[in-house]
C-alpha cells in the first residue's frame, strides 16, 4: 500500500474546476514535487490530502487516501488523528499560520498534547526538543518567544517543528520557501532533505520554482489547469521534458549562468548619483543605519540590479533614491539636482499599493491629474494598452486582476509621471516564472522604446542577472560588491557574495545534491 493514493481526485468550487480526476500515488519515505504555476489547481491538491476542503463547500469527488485512512469517508474524529498525527502540512505564511497572542513553544506543546495525551511538562519538553531539531539555537529559550521575534526563516523552522512534533508519516510543504531569502531558503531546503533521511518521512512538495523542487524531491508532478500535464523523475522531467507546457515552463525560469539577451550599449550619462547615503532608524542606543555610507550612479538606458538579503537595506536605499524617505546623511541628485518627479517607484505588492476602492483607470490617472493634465481618460487607456491591459478595463478595481496583471497596472502608473528613471522595489517577487518573465520583458521593451534608466531591487540573483546591466550587492547597509554583471557573477570577489551564488536553486539534480553536500561541510566547519 502507498503512503498517499490519489485517484480520480475532482475539486470544484462552484462552476470552477480547480482540481480535474487526478491521480498519483507517494511511496513511503519518497518526495513528490507538485508544480505549476497559480490557478494549476497545485495547493488545492495539498489540502484534499488533509480533507481541508470538508465544510468550505467545496465539491470533492474520487479518492484520497493517506497511510490507510480514506480521508472522503473519515469522520471528524478519524480527521483530527490524520491532522498532525498521520500527516502534517507546512503553509507558504508561517504569520498567519502561528497564533501572535501565544509563545511558539507554547503552540508546538498543544499540537504534541492534542495527539499523544502527554502531560504538559513532557509536551514541552517535546516542543524544545523538535525546535532544537529543526535548527532554532537556544531552543529553551527561545521556545518561549512569541512568532514576531522570530526572523521569517526562523519562523518556517518553527513550523516545520510543529509538523514534526507528532512524528508524521507524511509532510505536505505548500511553498515553505516563497517568502524567503535565497540562503534562507536554501538552508529550510537542506533541513527538510535531513529530516527525511533521518525520519524516513514522505514528502509532498508544493511549489511554483522549478529549482525549489530540483533541490527537494524524487520525482515531480507538474499541473496546469487542474490537470497533470507531466509526471517522472526530477532527471527526467526537467532534464529531457516531453511536455510542451513542461519546456514552456522551464523556458521561462532565470538562471544565474544563463547569457543575458543580448542589448544596445546602455553605458549613456550619469542620470541620477547617490554620494555617501545613509538613513538611520531609531534614537540613542537603539538607533541604527539601515542604509550606511552607499555611493552609487545610474546611467541613462541602463538597469542597475540591487541584490541582498531582507534587512540588506535595499529597499531604504531604494525608497531614498525615489524621495520616499530623506537620507540622514549623503544626497541623491538627478543630473545635477535633487531628485524629484523624474523618478518614480514600482512597488513589490500591487495590491497594497493600489486602493481597493479606486478603479484601476483611477488611480493610473493620478499623477496625470497632480500635474493637471487635461486629456486624462485618454493618456490613460494609451498607458494601459502600452502594459498590455485592455483600455476598457479602465473602470474595473484591483481585485478583479491577476497578480501579473496589477503589477502591468503599477508600472503604468509610474510611466503617467514620465520619469526618467522607475525604482523597481521587488517587482517580481510574488509572481510564477512565466508571469516574471513577461513583467520584466515589458519593463525591458518599455525601457528600449522610452530610454528609461531601471533600478532593479532584487533577491532573486537569477532574475537580476538576467534584467541587469551592473549590480551592486549590498549586506548590512553597505554594499559589499559593484561592478557589470559579467563581473560580480562571473568571477565574484566578496565572500557573501560567493555565499549567495552558491545558495541559488540549480535545475539539476546532481549540481543540487553537490551543493548541498558542500554546504552541510561549510555548516560544519
Amino acid at each position: 500500500m502507498s503512503l498517499v493514493e490519489v485517484d480520480g481526485l475532482t475539486v470544484e468550487f462552484g462552476d470552477l474546476r480547480a482540481v480535474d480526476t487526478l491521480s498519483f500515488r507517494l511511496e513511503e519515505g519518497a518526495a513528490l514535487g507538485v508544480v505549476g504555476e497559480s490557478g494549476s489547481g497545485k495547493s488545492t491538491v495539498a489540502s484534499a490530502l488533509l480533507g481541508l476542503h470538508r465544510g468550505t463547500g467545496a465539491r470533492v469527488t474520487g479518492s484520497v487516501r493517506v497511510a490507510g485512512t480514506d480521508v472522503q469517508e473519515a469522520d471528524d474524529d478519524a480527521l483530527r488523528r490524520l491532522r498532525g498525527g498521520t500527516a502534517a502540512m507546512v503553509f507558504q505564511d508561517p504569520l498567519s499560520s502561528l497564533d501572535p497572542y501565544y509563545a511558539v513553544g507554547d503552540q508546538i506543546a498543544e499540537v504534541y498534547r492534542v495527539h499523544s495525551g502527554a502531560s504538559r511538562r513532557a509536551a514541552r519538553a517535546r516542543a524544545v526538543d523538535v525546535l532544537d531539531r529543526v535548527g532554532i539555537p537556544d531552543a529553551a529559550r527561545r521556545a518561549r518567544s512569541r512568532p514576531h521575534e522570530f526572523s521569517g526563516g526562523m519562523r518556517q523552522r518553527a513550523l516545520i517543528a510543529m509538523a514534526l512534533a507528532c512524528e508524521p508519516a507524511l509532510l505536505v510543504a505548500d511553498e515553505p520557501t516563497t517568502a524567503l531569502d535565497v540562503t534562507v531558503q536554501a538552508q529550510i531546503l537542506d533541513l527538510l532533505h535531513s529530516l527525511r533521511q533521518e525520519t524516513g518521512m514522505g514528502l509532498l512538495l508544493v511549489t511554483h520554482d522549478v529549482g525549489v523542487a530540483a533541490e527537494s524531491v524524487d520525482d515531480v508532478l507538474v499541473m496546469r489547469h487542474g490537470r497533470a500535464v507531466e509526471r517522472g523523475t526530477v532527471a527526467d522531467v526537467l532534464g529531457a521534458p516531453s511536455a510542451a507546457y513542461t519546456k514552456e515552463l522551464l523556458g521561462a525560469v532565470p538562471r544565474v549562468d544563463a547569457a543575458r539577451p543580448v542589448r544596445a550599449d546602455a553605458a549613456g550619462d550619469v542620470l541620477l548619483e547617490a554620494t555617501d547615503l545613509r538613513r538611520e532608524f531609531g534614537r540613542g542606543k537603539r538607533a541604527f543605519a539601515a542604509v550606511d555610507g552607499v555611493s552609487l550612479t545610474v546611467r541613462s538606458g541602463e538597469t542597475l540590479g540591487i541584490v541582498g538579503e531582507s534587512g540588506s537595506g535595499k529597499t531604504t536605499l531604494g525608497r531614498m533614491l525615489v524621495g520616499l524617505l530623506e537620507p540622514t546623511g549623503g544626497q541623491v541628485l538627478l543630473s545635477g539636482t535633487r531628485a524629484d518627479a523624474g523618478v518614480q517607484i514600482v512597488f513589490q505588492d500591487p495590491v497594497s499599493s493600489l486602493n481597493p476602492r479606486r478603479s484601476v483607470g483611477e488611480s493610473v490617472a493620478d499623477p496625470l491629474r497632480a500635474r493637471g493634465d487635461k486629456e486624462v481618460r485618454g493618456r490613460v487607456e494609451e498607458l494601459l494598452e502600452r502594459v498590455g491591459l485592455d483600455p476598457a478595463h479602465y473602470g474595473r478595481y484591483p481585485h478583479e486582476f491577476s497578480g501579473g496583471q496589477r503589477q502591468r497596472v503599477g508600472i503604468a502608473r509610474a510611466l503617467a509621471a514620465e520619469p526618467r528613471i522607475i525604482v523597481c522595489d521587488e517587482p517580481v517577487s510574488a509572481l510564477d516564472v512565466t508571469t516574471q518573465a513577461q513583467v520584466t520583458g515589458l519593463l525591458r521593451e518599455l525601457q528600449d522604446e522610452l530610454g528609461l534608466a531601471l533600478v532593479f531591487i532584487a533577491h532573486d540573483l537569477a532574475v537580476v542577472r538576467q534584467v541587469s546591466d551592473r549590480v551592486a550587492v549590498m549586506r548590512k547597509g553597505r554594499v559589499v560588491e559593484y561592478g557589470t554583471v559579467d563581473e560580480v557573477y562571473g568571477a565574484p570577489q566578496d565572500p557573501y557574495t560567493r555565499q549567495l551564488l552558491a545558495a541559488v536553486p540549480a535545475l539539476d539534480p546532481g549540481v543540487a545534491a553537490r551543493r548541498r553536500s558542500a554546504r552541510r561541510e561549510l555548516a560544519a566547519a
